[in-house]
């Protein structure tokens, strides 16, 4: 049985177009694009090209595209970039539900004697701009703020940090891996300094992600070593991640609109089927400034871990949160920072579509979740009308 999947946020499908794409370079084109050789010179060319079309993609330059191996690569390349070009300042600010690619980083920062600032959120997943300008200091290196919320959707008013940022002469990188191909990018006009994307996310294969420096940026390499990337990331070029990269961008640009409408009305019916035949369920993150695929929904009284294991046995692929903190038994940081109640964030469930979700999908999920949410919560434990346990004799 094909998979209902909906947890395209921790990972996508290869879309055919890219296979097409990038099998050549898996096969007879597999020189080396840095030799002199013609034979690894059409590999160069092809390359260039790619790179050429994901910089018109993100509305960028092409020397102004950094191919890395994924996102978590490009967050940490640029932050510590941030900090290497201004060893005299020991501040960052970042913010509280970040994914654990920057947070993790910070927390290993903090050990060596930086000083971070976490921003806060409202129970919406907001943050507050005058508490980040406030944040903001003489010896702050970076900011560092997503550009959407992996796990509610919630999107970050990005362009108002990047100019707060700038009047204010501090870098600003933004983890915009769940942004790109889904709302509209452009660097012409977004005045970021640096942003990371990741090929997994936007039906590219594993294994390929971008950092964008722009022009004029100062910058240290995370890699040292061959003169690739313009000396700026060493190592031998994924060059059929790269070529798939680029073709899978053109076609989410392609794909753009039919990503805010069509994928957004499947993502609002599926939301408002669940309230409707599911009582006591919470919608996680801001309703209006929302990734068009997301939606974050709270199960009060069970287990989100339950909830993806009876799902999973009609076939329906969801997830509790990030891919990458996913195993563990606490509740999501990011629930936690938003003040969801103990009761709903450990039943939180995050459905995420994508341009091949279908509508019969989303009916299996309607028919399917609310008897799964029923039989769980008779076992619940958790629910205010659940039997009085026996007190211990021991």
């Amino acid at each position: 049985m094909n998979p209902v999947y909906l947890d395209n946020n921790a990972t996508t499908m290869v879309a055919p177009e890219v296979v097409e794409a990038m099998l050549p370079y898996l096969g007879q084109l597999y020189g080396n694009p840095s030799s002199m050789h013609s034979f690894g010179g059409q590999v160069g060319t092809a390359l260039k090209k790619a790179r050429a079309d994901v910089a018109e993609a993100l509305g960028a330059r092409p020397e102004e595209v950094i191919f890395t191996s994924c996102g978590s690569e490009s967050d940490n390349t640029a932050i510590l970039s941030a900090l290497a070009v201004h060893p005299d300042k020991r501040h960052l600010v970042t913010t509280r539900v970040e994914h654990p690619a920057v947070l993790s980083l910070a927390k290993h920062l903090e050990e060596k004697g930086y000083e971070v600032t976490y921003l806060g959120v409202d129970e919406k997943g907001r943050l507050d701009l005058e508490e980040l300008g406030r944040s903001i200091r003489k010896d702050t290196a970076v900011v560092s703020v997503m550009y959407a919320n992996n796990e509610t959707g919630t999107i970050f008013p990005i362009p108002e940090i990047a100019a707060l940022c700038k009047a204010r002469g501090v870098l600003f990188h933004t983890d915009a891996v769940q942004a790109v191909g889904k709302v509209d990018i452009d660097l012409a006009k977004l005045p970021v300094d640096m942003l990371a994307l990741s090929g997994h996310k936007l039906h590219a294969p594993k294994g390929v992600g971008v950092l964008y420096v722009r022009t004029g940026t100062p910058y240290r390499p995370f890699l040292i070593g061959g003169h690739q990337e313009r000396g700026r990331r060493a190592g031998t070029e994924n060059t059929a991640g790269i070529i798939a990269l680029a073709t899978a961008m053109k076609l989410a640009r392609d794909n753009i609109n039919a990503e805010n409408t069509r994928v957004r009305a499947l993502r609002d019916r599926l939301e408002a089927g669940i309230l409707a035949k599911v009582p006591d369920c919470i919608v996680n993150g801001d309703p209006e400034h929302r990734l068009p695929n997301t939606s974050s929904i709270a199960f009060k009284y069970v287990e989100g871990e339950a909830i993806l294991l009876m799902l999973d046995q009609f076939g329906i692929c969801a997830s509790s949160g990030s891919a990458c903190t996913s195993g563990s038994l606490e509740p999501s940081h990011v629930l936690r920072a938003m003040g969801v109640p103990f009761t709903y964030a450990h039943g939180s469930i995050r459905f995420s579509l994508s341009r091949y979700t279908t509508e019969a999908e989303v009916d299996l999920v309607l028919d399917s979740l609310p008897g799964v949410i029923e039989t769980l919560r008779r076992m619940s434990p958790f629910r205010e009308d659940a039997p009085a346990k026996p007190a211990c004799t021991c």
